[in-house]
């Protein structure tokens, strides 16, 4: 039996292990740039609020 099965197990091993790889690898890409941009949103709303901390009210643009 098990010198039957294992030409297929052999064969298949491979392509398995190489899917369970890119899933690991895609869904590690896919979770650093959802960190990533959550991260840029906190600094960029950060970044906003000190804007409009330090802004001269008296500024020509009218805000």
């Amino acid at each position: 039996m098990w010198d039957a099965a294992f030409p297929y197990i052999a064969a298949l091993l491979p392509t398995v292990a190489v899917a369970g790889l890119f899933y690991f690898l895609i869904k590690n890409i896919l979770e650093g740039d959802r960190r990533e941009r959550l991260a840029q949103s906190k600094w960029e709303k950060e970044q906003e609020l000190i804007r409009r901390a330090t802004k001269d009210p008296n500024s020509p643009d009218g805000d």
